[in-house]
């Protein structure tokens, strides 16, 4: 087996662990690569033997990657090797940590396990966006805001070219049964099971009071227009990439051909919606 190490650059604590890792497989006669800016900070603390295994992440081509963060790290993984089928296994060191697999105490005991053939692979269903033409996919949701704050977006949004709804909101978000956990739930929308084939479209701050949350077909082609001249929206998709959207331009999302892949040890979905989701990321 061939192993990636990627990590969240701004924690010690995530940093530290990738270097263990490496070290872990390195001893097992694993063939394994780092991220170079991972491999850079390693060496800002001294820690020079990792020079060689440098690899950008776009270029990894490996049969799995450990990912170590929270969901940001995920997405930001999952972005760089979407086209490459490559399965993700996550270390949380985030705050909530909903994509990953592993709490760090139980990082090595796990590899352990994924060593000996001791898990299965997940697949999670993609967003695919246009807007001109194709932009990245999207493993959570896709956000479209004003470019200016205090100001609502006028909203026309269709489904297999039927209106649903025009109105007025400070947002929209369209998200995948992965983000209903995320961005999605906060702002009133469902938490639906990742095995469930749908996508999910909630209005953010509607003034309007029957425009609420619904939840689609994932075979639907979902199509949202900015109606009112002068007014600038941006997606932003899942929190890495920016299009700016402008007067009658239409974004439009269908679900993407390519499936993000996750190690799974377990099948415990809704165990993580009680624990995770019950403290909302505070830490006590």
């Amino acid at each position: 087996m061939r192993i990636g190490v990627v990590a969240r650059l701004d924690v010690d604590e995530a940093v530290e662990i990738a270097g263990k890792i490496v070290d872990f497989l390195t001893k097992k006669n694993v063939e394994t690569v780092m991220d170079t800016p991972l491999v850079e900070e390693l060496g800002k603390k001294g820690l020079k033997k990792y020079k060689d295994m440098a690899c950008d992440l776009e270029k990894m081509d490996m049969d799995m990657v450990i990912a170590i963060g929270g969901d940001g790290t995920i997405l930001r993984t999952q972005s760089f090797i979407n086209k490459k089928k490559i399965p993700l296994l996550g270390i949380n060191l985030g705050t909530v940590g909903f994509l990953t697999e592993i709490d760090p105490k139980n990082a090595f005991t796990a590899i352990n396990e994924v060593l000996s053939g001791n898990y299965f692979v997940e697949e999670r269903t993609q967003l695919q966006v246009w807007h001109n033409n194709e932009l990245h996919t999207a493993l959570n949701e896709v956000v479209l805001m004003t470019r200016r704050p205090a100001k609502m977006l006028h909203i026309e949004i269709r489904v297999d070219d039927e209106v649903v709804e025009e109105l007025r909101a400070d947002g929209l978000i369209v998200a995948t049964p992965s983000g209903s956990t995320a961005y999605s739930m906060s702002a009133g929308g469902p938490i639906v099971d990742p095995k469930v084939g749908a996508f999910i479209i909630v209005p953010i701050c509607p003034f309007k009071l029957g425009a609420r949350p619904i939840v689609v077909s994932n075979n639907s082609v979902i199509q949202v227009k900015l109606l009112r001249e002068g007014k600038k929206a941006v997606a932003v998709i899942d929190g890495q990439f920016e299009e700016e959207i402008n007067y009658m331009d239409e974004i439009i999302f269908k679900r993407a051909e390519d499936y993000a892949y996750f190690v799974r040890l377990t099948k415990d979905f809704y165990r993580k919606v009680r624990e995770k989701l019950t403290k909302g990321g505070v830490s006590p």
